[in-house]
């Protein structure tokens, strides 16, 4: 429903473009109220202005600190319209009503940055300002809230161009940005208040919690992690987790997550150096730590399984950092403690967050979480020969694998078992290069085996060269205008392809 603009409250810190906006509002016809220095300027602009205080019944006090916290301020911009009740009362204490708020906050960000002292800092936390933008925004349906100068162009633009018209959509949007104003204010003042200032924008839930880590990515970056672990895992022994531990254990737990069957996986760099997939668990983790026995050392475990005496003895001779697992015996957890520094997760009924956030540049990135995980059957076989059913549970598996590696990569697995992969390559070539070269150094037998491609090929030369070394069948997302190129090879090299519609980039 469309609402025309007869009164307008105004309250703002900064003064500029402020002229343009109290000029068209006079040229409308607008009823206008206004604060202390607000008041001031628009009355140095010899355009008609009501003080505050002639609605509150009472002068500004406490230094400034009270001047529109006042049931006639909050009656004139909280009462509905078409209530009869509201109107009612409206008019038995003769409130006039709000149609329009202005507020620009105190500029407790700035005032922070500058080094101020604390009390400075704490006069410019906004109340009746923030009040105002809160309220007037509750009662969108009937008010217009502009709650900083990064909406008065569009204030402008309804004053000039609507004579003051607003559509129930533009009051919404304008409820939309006020409520984020709102929240940031109210982040910063809480990051002030947490010792967090550097945290510009952060919004954190407030049922998290903040645990200080020893250190970041290096020693000499200052970290921290925001969030309730304990829903994850439980820690059963060893030392605090690191930055650098957490991101690993965050790769662990989403990749043998994809596996429905007994897995183990060992991550270094956020990388699987080896994973294994077996209905026993102990030839699981043989399989596991044979993809790559070197850089294992020191690495993450994770297994989607219970971990028994028998897998707990088999990892003991190796030196590692962290398993994490749903659950252990008491054998199990006799032996893995045997190194007071290990740290022994048990992980609980855990799933990724749906939203992934990066900070970039000045500010952060957010898509929705990569949760596909693609079956045989939306494999889609392109070439003359088929791949055969113990290839397609290679590729299955090759492919979840491939997901949760870091691109350019290439991943070769065989009976359920990586054989090696290539991982953040400038070069898909190089990445293949990379993941034949360390099979063939592990003593892998590549005939046989699977490879899978985060991405297309976007030239045949891949194919042929993972041919020649003995793969038998390859699966891709598609999408290059020359899929038919490797397409072509494939049919000439006799070997399979399958496409999924689906690339896993990774950066």
């Amino acid at each position: 429903m469309n609402k025309t603009i007869k009164s307008a409250l105004l309250s703002v810190f900064h003064k500029e473009g402020l002229d343009v906006l109290v000029k068209a509002l006079h040229e409308n016809q607008v009823i206008i109220y206004a604060t202390g220095g607000t008041f001031d300027f628009i009355k140095a602009m010899n355009i008609p202005v009501i003080p505050v205080e002639d609605i509150t019944g009472y002068p500004s006090i406490l230094d400034g600190r009270v001047k529109t916290l006042h049931p006639a301020v909050f009656g004139g911009i909280l009462s509905i319209r078409d209530d009869a009740s509201h109107q009612a009362q409206m008019a038995e204490y003769k409130l006039p009503l709000l149609d329009l708020v202005v507020v620009d906050l105190y500029p407790f960000e700035k005032t922070v940055a500058s080094g101020a002292d604390e009390a400075s800092i704490i006069e410019k936390i906004d109340i009746g300002g923030i009040s105002l933008i809160r309220a007037a925004a509750k009662n969108f349906n009937d008010v217009v809230i502009i709650p900083s100068v990064n909406q008065y162009g569009v204030l402008n633009t309804i004053l000039t161009d609507q004579k003051g018209t607003t559509t129930l959509e533009q009051r919404k949007y304008l409820a939309n940005k006020a409520f984020g104003v709102s929240s940031h204010y109210d982040t910063a003042i809480n990051n002030w208040f947490s010792g967090n200032s550097d945290n510009k924008g952060i919004q954190l839930p407030a049922e998290w919690n903040t645990q200080v880590l020893r250190y970041g990515e290096n020693p000499h970056q200052p970290a921290s992690f925001h969030g309730n672990l304990d829903e994850v895992f439980t820690q059963l022994n060893g030392k605090e987790l690191s930055y650098n531990n957490l991101l690993d254990v965050d790769a662990a737990l989403g990749l043998v997550a994809d596996f429905t069957e007994p897995t183990i996986a060992v991550i270094k760099h956020n990388n699987a150096c080896g994973i294994a997939s077996d209905a026993s668990l102990l030839k699981a983790w043989d399989k596991a730590l044979a993809g790559d026995p070197v850089s294992a050392f020191g690495g993450v475990i994770a297994s989607n399984r219970p971990v028994t005496a028998d897998v707990a003895e088999a990892m003991n001779s190796l030196f590692f950092e962290i398993l994490a697992a749903p659950g252990y015996d008491d054998a199990a957890l006799e032996i893995l403690k045997s190194k007071k520094n290990r740290m022994i997760l048990q992980t609980c009924d855990f799933r990724h967050p749906e939203k992934t956030y990066r900070s970039i540049l000045n500010g952060i990135l957010v898509q929705s979480a990569d949760h596909s995980t693609e079956t045989a059957e939306m494999m889609k076989t392109v070439t003359e020969k088929t791949p055969t059913k113990a290839e397609i549970q290679d590729l299955v598996f090759a492919n979840k694998v491939v997901k949760h590696s870091k691109s350019n990569a290439i991943v070769l697995t065989k009976n359920g078992q990586l054989c090696a992969s290539g991982v953040g390559q400038t070069s898909r070539v190089d990445a293949l290069k990379q993941a034949i070269a360390k099979a063939q150094h592990f003593g892998f037998d590549l005939k046989g085996a699977v490879m899978a491609s985060d991405a297309f090929f976007p030239f045949p030369d891949c194919v042929t060269i993972a041919a020649e070394a003995g793969i038998t069948s390859v699966v891709q997302p598609g999408g290059s205008i020359r899929d038919q190129d490797s397409i072509d090879a494939c049919n000439q090299l006799g070997i399979s392809m399958v496409i999924t519609g689906i690339r896993h980039f990774k950066h």
